[in-house]
């Protein structure tokens, strides 16, 4: 039976385990969208094409399998830049694809006419126009791109005059979702690890991306444990340990205050670590690196001693079997960490302060929440404050570090995760920034519990103002009724300034399971001390 471009794309996105398209759509991809309904497959309207493609992404990271996002062409677009670039320096697994005018129109018109594949290279891992003759090769080329590491970003440029043509034929095509097999660990081509974890007493455990895209988690968790080494994550990875756990110290931030602990190290054992994880700086440490990774470090190089390549849990699993127990000494050195990042954060406020919102919020929440949190000045503090006991259980831009991410993150969650809350950290700047999708939630019945730090000004920028003895100017928010924004796109809103009243709203959001907005007052007075203790800028 012969399919038509459209049809073998559709067909394509859901045997890859992507149930919807999500974004706003052109005149020349009603098609596409057609033929996805066809296959039961969900469309949601985004009203912005960047929270189309973080929300596509997100879903990506949560289940591996690469969200599929859409726009028009000319401004729809170029408008979807950011979030693809989120997906790129967030490694995230996604499709995009642009309408495109047909060739003949291509050629001789300009209206709306961009360049969009070169307006996306620098952003994606592989850009293509589609051809009917080769869609079946382009799509499985696609995949194996954006999930082969570091996952990303491919893109489509979709022709008006392919949607339609009859798909080409193929022989001999491989899977549409690759199978790899990864062999155990040949004992000899380990042994120069094992040979350095032995010969150190005190060793720490740096943990990134790779330890979640292989899975890896359980096996890294055992390894901690063999040795007794306290564990730092990336932001990305919290949870990747539970955090309840005694050798969890806590989230790499590029500060002086992880240094003190990471120098008492007298092995640093980086596991999965991505180089667009950390700060733009320096190594700061003499100590010898030892990096375990599933590809091989070529941008931004991760400094290391010695590299072991290879899928990280049968070679983490092996290496703990060829290992005597550790010291142990990490038990206290983690407790110590936690307890100078829990004082560094104890500023006095007169108010409700930003870390008893994030403490107030843990407390309510049930154990298994998906958190989303937005960049801004809060996020430090929620990094910290919030804790999270299973992999991708929080879920931030941080490659990116862009605003606007909370809402969409926290959607492509509940995608996800039909039957676990979700709660999205934002500062009040991030959430206008992603404000018209809250009626999304409401429309497609994706409830979330939206949190806003209310403090009445972008307050990451104050802060460095203020840190560089600059008044505050041009950054001044304010004056936003909460409860009558989201009652207006037909969600629950309340807010609140209080700790009894924050914690009342919360379990009135939890009971009702419907899009709540909080907007909660804070005094955002300690955010300075609290840089400055934690993070040079």
């Amino acid at each position: 039976m012969t399919t038509t471009t459209v049809e073998e794309m559709a067909a394509a996105f859901k045997e890859m385990g992507t149930p919807f398209i999500v974004g706003h759509p052109g005149g020349e991809s009603v098609e596409l969208m057609e033929a996805a309904k066809a296959q039961g497959m969900r469309f949601i309207l985004m009203k912005q094409e960047v929270a189309g493609a973080m929300l596509a992404a997100t879903w990506g990271e949560i289940t591996g399998s690469p969200g599929v996002c859409l726009s028009t062409r000319g401004p729809g677009a170029t408008n979807m830049v950011n979030g693809i670039a989120h997906a790129f320096l967030d490694r995230a697994p996604l499709i995009a694809i642009t309408d495109r005018y047909s060739s003949p129109e291509q050629e001789v018109g300009i209206r709306q006419r961009l360049d969009q594949q070169a307006i996306m290279q620098p952003i994606v891992k592989w850009s293509t126009a589609i051809d009917a003759k080769v869609i079946k090769q382009q799509l499985r080329r696609a995949v194996r791109i954006a999930t082969a590491y570091a996952p990303g970003p491919v893109h489509f440029d979709l022709p008006q005059s392919e949607t339609k043509k009859p798909s080409g034929t193929s022989q001999n095509l491989p899977k549409l979702m690759p199978n790899y097999y990864h062999p155990k660990p040949d004992p000899r081509g380990i042994e120069n690890a094992i040979a350095m974890i032995n010969a150190a007493d005190r060793p720490v455990l740096l943990v990134g991306l790779g330890t979640l895209w292989d899975n890896a988690c359980p096996a890294m968790v055992t390894l901690a444990e063999h040795l007794g080494a306290p564990v730092l994550t990336t932001s990305k990875c919290k949870g990747a340990m539970p955090e309840d756990h005694l050798l969890r110290a806590g989230c790499i931030i590029g500060g002086l205050i992880e240094r003190d602990l990471v120098s008492k190290a007298d092995l640093i054992i980086t596991i999965g670590l991505d180089a667009v994880e950390l700060q733009p700086k320096g190594w700061p440490y003499t100590t010898k690196v030892l990096s375990f990774a599933n590809h091989p470090s070529l941008d931004a190089l991760v400094a290391c001693n010695e590299e072991v390549i290879g899928a990280l849990d049968p070679l983490l699993t092996a290496i703990t079997e060829n290992l005597p127990q550790g010291s142990g000494w990490g038990f206290d050195a983690a407790k110590t960490f936690r307890d100078r990042v829990h004082t560094a954060l104890d500023t006095p406020a007169t108010g409700l302060s930003p870390q008893r919102v994030v403490e107030c919020a843990r407390a309510i929440m049930p154990r298994d929440t998906i958190a989303t949190c937005d960049a801004g000045a809060s996020r430090l503090l929620v990094v910290q404050k919030w804790q999270s006991y299973g992999p991708r259980e929080f879920l931030t831009s941080n490659g990116l570090g862009s605003m606007g991410f909370a809402i969409p993150g926290a959607l492509a969650a509940r995608l996800a995760h039909r039957d676990k809350p979700i709660l999205a950290f934002t500062g009040d700047g991030g959430l206008l920034m992603a404000v018209a999708d809250i009626h999304t939630a409401v429309r497609e019945n994706l409830p979330i519990i939206i949190l806003v730090f209310d403090d009445g000004e972008v307050g990451l920028i104050r802060t460095k103002q203020s840190i560089k003895g600059i008044d505050p100017y041009g950054v001044h928010i304010g004056g936003i009724d909460w409860e009558h924004l989201a009652r207006g796109f037909g969600a629950n809103g309340t807010n609140v300034d209080t700790e009894a009243g924050l914690i009342a709203a919360l379990e009135q959001a939890l009971k009702s399971n419907e899009t709540t907005v909080i907007g909660v007052k804070i005094d955002a007075s300690g955010y300075v001390d609290q840089f400055n203790a934690l993070r040079e800028l």
